[in-house]
């Protein structure tokens, strides 16, 4: 259980610090400048990640429901995004 958390939570750092950096930086050369800007829905999903996977993780056991309520809220989010009109960065 916690090589299987540990990678998980390795394989999301390593996005965040090292993957999306470089595609900021590589958008420049494609001619589509990207920005690391979010707006305020991006933040409360990430706020409400973060703190799940904390819920989840913290008593070191997991079981199948706990892993159904993780797929169902990233399921919920993922819609609200699909449906969410374009909102300007903060």
């Amino acid at each position: 259980m916690d090589l299987s958390l540990s990678i998980a939570t390795g394989s999301s750092l390593q996005m965040a610090l090292f993957v999306t950096p470089v595609l900021v930086f590589a958008s420049y050369a494609f001619g589509a400048p990207m920005t690391i800007e979010f707006s305020l829905p991006e933040i409360a999903s990430i706020v409400l990640s973060i703190w799940i996977v904390g819920q989840i993780s913290g008593d070191g056991e997991s079981t199948w429901l706990e892993g159904v309520q993780l797929l169902s809220v990233y399921i919920i989010i993922a819609v609200l995004f699909f449906y969410l009109p374009a909102l300007r960065p903060l």
